[in-house]
């Protein structure tokens, strides 16, 4: 009792407790970077109870302190700033402290000090409990709200006053242009975060983390970023740079490799991110058809494919008509189609041909007079050379001979 009736001596009157802890409270703002000292609570009386009475928290007092942890993480303030003015307040509170701090009895202030690291450890263990959890869950909030923006806006259909309201806190300026970039892997990923944060570190280092999403669809890694052109039709060999950047990246991974990267054409606004997409994945189709060896595919590299399919009744009727023939061949079509696509490729050269399919110079010659038996033209004559190549082309953008050609009526 006489212990109690000295440390109830020990308290300054409730004016002057109110302002002692007040002041605490603004110092230890200030040190923490001016975070609101609203954040604190009642964890400085709680200090303050354990130095001179002794009291622990109640687990009420506690559960307090870890929602002012998820309100911290809530209004965006880092974890670090909030734990620094935890520790503050309770140094300056230590060195502050009336009448126990200078008391001569070394057991007295003993005592206080451990009450108060205890204290100080339950409240600070609870504030970052609540911090983590809070952050946990806008995590998984802004995932999901990412996912279902980025669904909207590579559909191109949804409401544009909606979609620019739900875009903007993404950083994103739907009115500037961009361009989206496809990463397929290999195989299937047991882990897209992993992914997704190595390119989200990168091209924000790089792009900056505005007008830039990374996000995943249909098994594929999804990147809208922005673009300098001020026309679809402008292509400067910097838009090549995105399907560059997501490619070293990428190959770093442990899994999913070799990737394939289709970047889509620049176009401006809410339609053009969708135009972009497409593109992106014909690209990706059409990558995959050609037998492609390179690991990022350009959309305006493969226009001309895309002029061709515009018209897949004439394109499939100079496939038949032309190519057909080489079905009688032994072996079938195909060989005597990729020697085609070789020659062509190396502009007619027949040693950088037999390089390039891995065979020899006699076997691309043999195949090359199989061919112009077979269907009357002759890949070594311009005139006929047009023709071939058409046709060549016609073929893979059909995936023809690997499928059947469509009905031509």
């Amino acid at each position: 009792m006489a212990g109690k009736n000295a440390r109830e001596r020990h308290r300054p009157a409730a004016g002057a407790d109110e302002q002692w802890l007040a002041d605490v409270a603004a110092g230890a703002s200030r040190d923490a970077g001016g975070i609101p000292v609203a954040l604190l609570g009642d964890y400085l009386p709680l200090l303050a109870d354990a130095a001179i009475t002794g009291r622990k928290p109640k687990r009420a007092e506690l559960d307090a302190v870890g929602a002012l942890g998820r309100q911290a993480a809530e209004q965006g303030i880092s974890a670090g700033r909030v734990v620094q003015l935890y520790l503050s307040a309770a140094r300056r509170l230590w060195q502050d402290l009336p009448a126990v701090v200078r008391s001569r009895d070394r057991e007295a202030v003993r005592a206080a000090a451990t009450a108060v690291l205890q204290v100080i450890d339950d409240a600070v263990a609870t504030l970052a409990e609540g911090y983590a959890v809070a952050r946990r869950d806008l995590v998984r909030r802004e995932e999901t709200l990412r996912r279902e923006l980025i669904d909207d806006l590579l559909r191109g259909d949804s409401d544009l006053g909606a979609l620019v309201d739900r875009a903007e806190p993404f950083g994103l300026d739907l009115a500037r242009v961009h361009q989206v970039a496809l990463a397929a892997p290999s195989r299937r990923l047991p882990d897209t975060d992993a992914a997704i944060t190595a390119l989200e570190a990168v091209i924000f280092d790089r792009l900056g983390d505005r007008d830039v999403l990374v996000a995943t669809k249909d098994g594929l890694l999804v990147v809208l970023a922005p673009a300098e052109a001020t026309s679809p039709d402008t292509a400067p060999a910097g838009h090549d740079e995105l399907g560059r950047l997501m490619h070293d990246q990428l190959r770093r991974l442990p899994r999913g490799r070799p990737w394939k990267i289709a970047v889509g054409r620049p176009h401006p606004g809410l339609y053009g991110i969708a135009r972009s997409y497409e593109e992106a994945r014909e690209a990706l189709t059409m990558a995959a058809r050609l037998r492609l060896p390179t690991p990022v595919v350009n959309a305006r590299d493969l226009l001309i494919y895309r002029v061709l399919l515009r018209d897949q009744p004439a394109i499939v009727e100079l496939v038949h008509a032309v190519l057909t023939p080489l079905t009688r061949a032994r072996g079938g079509a195909e060989p005597l189609i990729t020697t085609l696509q070789a020659y062509f490729d190396t502009g007619g050269v027949a040693t950088e041909t037999a390089k390039r399919i891995h065979v020899s110079v006699r076997a691309v010659t043999y195949r090359l007079d199989r061919i112009r038996a077979l269907t009357g033209y002759n890949p070594a004559d311009p005139t006929h050379r047009f023709t071939l190549h058409a046709a060549v082309l016609g073929a893979r953008a059909l995936d023809w001979p690997e499928k059947p050609l469509p009905a031509s009526g």
